[in-house]
């Protein structure tokens, strides 16, 4: 059976040896009271909650899955308990706005938090990151009334939260969507329209679930200048806010998909339902962007949680597995054969895995950071770099996550084609996070086009000088700086490129978002390596001797002009 071991050494090597965040929080006076032992704490807490909690209905609620009927949707055993746990806990209002009930801690720690109950179990974990989201959003665009409302409730997991865009015509073109949102005398909206795979949109977890919902006024302007965002909750509040009557807002059906299955993914269907402005009309998007970027973040860290029980669990099959002798003489003389551990190939693919896993929750943990400096601090300077590191968060952690979970998925052998070892359900799990939020095509567009090309690659470059002015380990500097300056090169060609031939950033979007990944877990593996233990050295060499080369094919690769691409016929 798969298991699962909170990480707090490493978590705590992270946030206070190499980031040194109780200084850094000593600047900031809204986190000057997150002490060392507090964190210590609450990484402790949240570990047991995600072993002993989470994990142990992670496999049966893949098993049992999500049942639909015309009452509604019913959860996998033991979801509703857990959520619940989850939510008298403070987790899910860890970050939240302390006037309204949330807890106030630094990006940094939900970080922390949000890897180990993604690794847990992501399934049920959807239920929780979504209802964080929804409080972003209204916290951020709300008026008080509805933050007074919403906030207290989603913080305590009472009820759930949700967003809802995408319809069966209008995936990543919301321009084109069709729901409409009718103005009524009591300055409500009357809410009419059908959106699909919306996760978490029915449940039974809470006493009420509040939907987050694009839709268009009847005079909105064309395309997506004309989306408007609205709170509509499966039941309307009566006089004193509690749930009172449906509010025409029902479940039609859930997709029965590659992975997740214990998380809902819904078609929802919005008969004239009462909903309410969030924010201005018009500017929508604005208001649900500020969700899809927390999620973009949390999608990432999904990525990460699943390379992390994957790695786990495929490290400790490959100690006990007995098959074979090591090439260089056995190491198990008494034995019948040595432990697979002890076969090249598969220390490969374990130190794959585990410099992926350790060098992503270091760059998780370091765009938490930005993100801290930016709200607590007022740093214009990290807020943009948060923004420019968010799309590869996103797509980077997740495609190596799912690159992970394959390897240890190959380390079993056999035994991870099937049920019972975990790994089969951890690559199925883990394929949905490429797709949703986006993407990671969509992500590495964004990261070419709007956060590299629109500002003619400064905000990276001041990375870069960022990087370059680190103090690193000796024996790596020069590697580092030879990938730095790949880096650079490669953006500034890519600016003056991109000018003349229109098809180039999507052409080369996937590739120069992976360069940019791989140079930056170098530069985190340098820090490391530099501060660290012996075990952090030597993974650090394995990086840069078999990691990070892989940034030079992708520059030949990038190099290339886009007609590579574009000049090639398609028949059906």
């Amino acid at each position: 059976m798969p298991s699962y071991t909170p990480p707090q050494q490493d978590l705590e090597f992270l946030l206070f040896d190499l980031f040194e965040v109780d200084k850094q929080w000593q600047k900031l006076p809204a986190l000057a009271d997150f002490t060392p032992d507090l964190v210590s704490a609450v990484i402790a807490e949240g570990g047991k909650l995600a072993r002993d909690v989470m994990a142990p209905i992670n496999r049966t609620g893949d098993e049992e899955g999500v049942t639909w009927s015309e009452a509604g949707v019913t959860t996998p055993k033991g979801f509703k308990d857990a959520f619940t746990a989850f939510g008298e806990g403070g987790w899910i209002g860890l970050a939240g706005n302390p006037e309204f009930g949330g807890q106030g801690m630094p990006k940094m720690m939900s970080c922390a938090m949000e890897e180990m109950f993604w690794a847990a179990n992501p399934s049920l974990y959807l239920y929780a990151t979504l209802t964080t989201g929804a409080s972003i959003c209204i916290d951020s665009h709300g008026t008080q009334e509805q933050k007074a409302t919403y906030l207290p409730k989603l913080y305590s997991g009472e009820w759930t939260g949700v967003m809802a865009l995408t319809e069966g015509h209008a995936g990543t073109d919301l321009g084109i969507m069709r729901t409409k949102a009718e103005p009524q005398a009591n300055g409500s909206y009357r809410i009419t329209g059908t959106k699909i795979f919306i996760t978490g949109g029915d449940n039974d977890l809470a006493e009420n679930i509040v939907h987050l919902v694009l839709a268009k006024l009847p005079d909105a302007p064309a395309g997506s200048r004309g989306i408007s965002l609205f709170i509509v909750p499966k039941f309307k509040l009566d006089a004193d806010g509690n749930p009172g009557e449906a509010n025409g807002v029902t479940c039609g059906s859930v997709e029965h998909k590659m992975g997740i299955h214990g998380s809902a993914t819904c078609v929802m269907n919005y008969d004239g339902a009462e909903g309410y402005l969030v924010g201005e009309e018009n500017r929508g998007l604005a208001g649900m962007f500020t969700m899809m970027n927390f999620e973009r973040l949390s999608v990432g860290i999904q990525g990460l949680g699943a390379n992390v029980f994957s790695y786990q669990n495929s490290v400790a099959y490959a100690q006990d597995r007995l098959q074979g002798r090591s090439p260089s003489g056995p190491k198990n003389e008494s034995g019948p054969a040595d432990a697979i551990v002890e076969h090249p190939d598969v220390r490969r693919m374990l130190l794959t895995q585990r410099v992926f896993a350790e060098g992503g929750r270091a760059f998780a943990l370091f765009v938490g950071m930005q993100l801290d400096k930016a709200k607590h601090g007022g740093d214009a300077g990290a807020d943009r770099l948060s923004q420019l590191l968010t799309p590869i968060a996103k797509a980077f952690l997740t495609d190596r996550g799912f690159e992970c979970s394959v390897l240890g998925q190959q380390v079993f052998g056999g035994h991870g084609f099937v049920r019972e070892w975990g790994m089969e359900q951890m690559v199925r799990d883990t394929r949905i996070a490429q797709l949703y939020e986006g993407t990671n095509g969509v992500q590495a567009m964004d990261f070419i086009g709007r956060k590299v090309l629109q500002d003619g690659g400064s905000t990276l470059t001041g990375l870069i000088e960022q990087m370059s002015a680190s103090d690193v380990a000796d024996q790596h500097s020069d590697a580092l700086a030879g990938a730095l300056s790949l880096l650079s090169r490669v953006t500034d060609d890519l600016v003056k490129r991109a000018g003349v031939d229109a098809d180039l950033p999507g052409a080369v979007a996937v590739d120069y978002l992976d360069l940019a990944g791989y140079v930056i877990y170098g530069w985190l593996w340098a820090r490391m390596a530099k501060v660290g233990d012996d075990d952090k050295a030597r993974l650090a060499e394995f990086y840069f001797a078999r990691i990070l080369p892989r940034i030079h094919g992708l520059e030949q690769s990038i190099a290339a002009d886009a007609s590579a691409v574009m000049n090639v016929s398609f028949s059906a």
